[in-house]
């Protein structure tokens, strides 16, 4: 079995594209969808086996694109025929790259077009670091695509409503420009294969087969990205398609290779769902023999393999198959197996990291006890989802890829699990610290029968350089306090220390206990922590408190041709833009970079969505603190 993956933005008709594909033969393809995430496919062409992967475009399903790349032989980027609609191909020009799998670009709509194809491939090559070079021209009639020319074999084909392209003469107008394309990909191939060279400078006519030749091995070895035009509404460039992945694309081999350094990976997980009543579903593609039910797969046996349809059991798969397995829960998405392990795959397979942060909570307090397992489990088969706890509330936080993926997060969460949540935003982690240094002394004592409670501390407060955290010393002379009280001042500090008058996290200040005074009978280690925190709230409010904002450092992934008008972007949200300049490896991008208040990155998040045409992702991380202004919004979230 072959496997492909199929990329590209949103209405760039990848879903029409796959469909055509597998209606090429009379036959009713099997499906497998994974709801708003992606959709595979499995049918015959030419007696082989093939499956499709449709990821949904958006940048919210980026997340599973990685394992689905990795798991295939080869990928198809399928991108609408308009100049200007180029960047939104982007992101996915950028993930295949940087996968190093060979790819197929797929320029889909040609007969809406009016524009060059050529311009189309240029807007398209900003994006790509390896040559993007045609293997087919365009027939025109009155200014509209009515077929293709293959500039290999040198035919031309006119394209039939729904059915199969009809071979014909080469028209005379199209001649000059076939010509001219044919020369330009010889040329680009030559590059990468000395006898074509030789042959092209001595002005020999090369064989046909020794040019598909050449052209296979370049695919394979991902040194050029072959451009095929076609229309999958009306199965126009379909069978071209379809016989340039048989005749070119890479087997299962490569796919081993490129995951194992050693060739032990026996397969590698390409998609993930629960399942009500099922449970935990993981597609494998079988990289190697001995996979099959009750065989050891990542350290652990596999409970049972059906085929996509969930019913059909597979007791085996053979090398390159693709199956379901059920009940066998220590499988997830994002490695490939060994016999014996789990290998994570490679960098580039990993999701984004998860910007999109709420906290959750329970509708039903009964579900509390659930929620935690419920989450893991959406984690184990969606790469793309963060959890963690929000220290301040003890709850629940999920990080996702953006707002759809994040509710269809919890539609999961309801409709797997049963457990409905409520959501809330992850407030900003602000803290206070003082403003001068100041002196306190406390004196705590308590009598109301038995043994009393006698404590008294003098301490002095300093405010310390943002970073420096929080310190305590003592410098205590003739056992006025004894050592053994000592500890239990700096927990009463902490204590203090842990919530300020304006319910944030005190920080950046020293503590220096500088005297006090005990008793033989009533002192204790109680007392002694009671006075150390009454001391140090009384020192807060003498000293006075500012309140410190989180200021993180954003690294913004975008376009080059939008990230000059990110500046006004940043400057309107308070923030300091530090620069940007062209990413190291990836063509036609650059990476932003800015410090901007930590609270406003959602609204960030909102802007890139309509500055970048959804392009554009970040990375935030904590640079400093900074004093601000609570407004009256984030003094009531505080209390």
């Amino acid at each position: 079995m072959r496997v492909f993956t199929v990329l590209g933005p949103s209405q760039s008709g990848k879903t029409t594209l796959v469909t055509a594909l597998a209606g090429l033969e009379e036959q009713r393809p099997a499906t497998l969808d994974v709801t708003g995430t992606a959709k595979v496919t499995s049918f015959s062409f030419m007696g082989d086996d093939w499956t499709a992967i449709d990821i949904a475009g958006g940048a919210d399903n980026l997340a599973p694109a990685g394992p689905a790349l990795a798991a295939s032989d080869a990928a198809v980027l399928c991108v609408p025929a308009d100049a200007d609609a180029a960047v939104l191909a982007a992101p996915y020009f950028r993930l295949i790259e940087e996968a190093g799998i060979p790819c197929f670009l797929f320029v889909n709509k040609v007969d809406a077009t009016v524009g060059r194809i050529s311009e189309i491939i240029a807007s398209l090559q900003v994006y790509c670091q390896h040559g993007v070079i045609l293997r087919q021209v365009p027939m025109r009639e009155d200014g509209q695509i009515v077929g293709a020319v293959d500039l290999i074999s040198e035919r031309a084909w006119e394209y039939q409503e729904g059915r199969t392209s009809l071979l014909v003469e080469l028209p005379d107008s199209a001649a000059s420009r076939e010509q001219e394309a044919r020369t330009e990909l010889l040329e680009a191939l030559a590059d990468f294969d000395d006898s074509l060279l030789e042959q092209l400078i001595e002005d020999q006519q090369p064989l046909t087969e020794d040019v598909y030749d050449v052209a296979s091995r370049v695919l394979q070895h991902h040194d050029l990205v072959p451009a095929l035009l076609g229309s999958a509404e009306h199965t126009n460039g379909m069978q071209r398609l379809m016989k340039s992945l048989r005749h070119e694309a890479p087997g299962v081999e490569a796919v081993r290779d490129r995951l194992s350094a050693n060739g032990d990976a026996l397969a590698t997980g390409c998609l993930a769902d629960h399942v009500k009543h099922l449970g935990k579903i993981v597609l494998i593609r079988a990289l190697g023999n001995g996979v099959g039910n009750g065989q050891p797969l990542a350290g652990k046996s596999v409970g049972s393999i059906t085929a996509i349809d969930a019913k059909t059991s597979t007791p085996n798969l053979a090398p390159g198959q693709i199956g379901l397995t059920m009940k066998t829960d220590h499988l997830s998405l994002g490695s490939a197996y060994t016999a014996d392990e789990s290998v994570t795959l490679p960098d580039w397979a990993a999701s984004h990291t998860p910007i999109y942060r709420r906290i959750v909570r329970c509708v039903k307090e009964r579900d509390e006890t659930r929620l935690s397992t419920a989450l893991e489990r959406l984690v184990e088969i969606d790469p793309g989802l963060s959890i963690e706890q929000d220290a301040q509330s003890g709850h629940s936080v999920i990080g996702a890829q953006g707002s759809l993926h994040f509710r269809r997060a919890l539609s999961k969460l309801s409709e797997s699990f049963g457990i409905e949540v409520e959501e809330d935003f992850v407030p900003a982690a602000y803290r206070e610290t003082i403003r001068r240094k100041v002196s306190c002394h406390h004196r705590h004592r308590k009598q109301s029968g038995g043994a009393g409670q006698f404590a008294d501390v003098q301490i002095e407060v300093r405010p310390e350089p943002r970073g420096a955290g929080i310190s305590f010393e003592e410098v205590i002379k003739g056992g006025a306090i004894p050592r053994n009280y000592i500890p239990a001042v700096e927990h009463g500090v902490n204590d203090a220390l842990a919530e300020g008058p304006q319910g944030y996290p005190v920080i950046d200040l020293s503590v220096t206990l500088k005297d006090g005074k005990h008793h033989n009978v009533d002192s204790s280690d109680y007392a002694f922590r009671m006075a150390g925190k009454n001391a140090m709230k009384e020192a807060m409010t003498e000293a006075g408190m500012v309140a410190l904002e989180p200021i993180a450092q954003v690294f913004i992934h975008v376009p080059s041709v939008y990230a000059g008008g990110l500046v006004p972007t940043i400057s309107g949200m308070k923030g300091q833009v530090l620069g940007f300049e062209g990413h190291p490896t990836a063509a036609g991008w650059d990476v932003f970079k800015a410090l901007l208040p930590m609270g406003a990155l959602d609204d960030l998040l909102n802007a890139l969505g309509s500055a970048a045409r959804g392009t554009a992702w970040f990375t935030a991380e904590f640079d400093h603190y900074t004093e601000t202004r609570l407004s009256e919004p984030a003094r009531a979230s505080a209390s």
